[in-house]
């Protein structure tokens, strides 16, 4: 894939993730596609999940089903940019959110996707941990 190609699949999965749907989701990712977020993060320890997911239908459970869960309305994402050279696209962006416990988030984010066969294959996300913690479990011990 060229990287303009590459760019323009990983922009059309993020209206994908946004639309929730299990199939639209669903049909970006590979079979053996893996999401690898920093061990402890926030989300994995709220939502009792895993850091790093593997398979399709485990992404799309969480992308479809789980993240709904914690960030339960008026999520918006702004991107800061699309960067593509060859199957590798990174993204930067910010994320807000009202959580289930009513807090306001906002984290910044930065997502490597690696593409394999017009697909994603590989998905590694970075934000900072301690910031989205402030935010999950403010007034919650732990």
């Amino acid at each position: 894939m060229t990287s303009q190609q590459s760019r323009e699949l990983v922009q059309g999965a993020w209206r994908a993730f946004a639309s929730r749907d299990p199939e639209q989701v669903s049909a970006v990712f590979t079979e053996d596609a893996e999401w690898l977020a920093p061990a402890g993060n926030a989300t994995a320890v709220a939502l009792g999940g895993t850091n790093h997911m593997v398979g399709r239908e485990a992404i799309v459970h969480f992308l479809t089903v789980d993240f709904p869960r914690l960030f339960t309305k008026d999520v918006t994402v702004t991107f800061r940019g699309f960067h593509a050279d060859g199957d590798v696209v990174v993204v930067e962006e910010t994320m807000e959110a009202t959580l289930s416990n009513g807090n306001s988030y906002s984290n910044d984010y930065c997502f490597v996707f690696e593409l394999r066969d017009g697909l994603i294959h590989r998905v590694r996300e970075y934000m900072d941990t301690a910031r989205g913690a402030r935010m999950v479990f403010a007034g919650q011990d732990g």
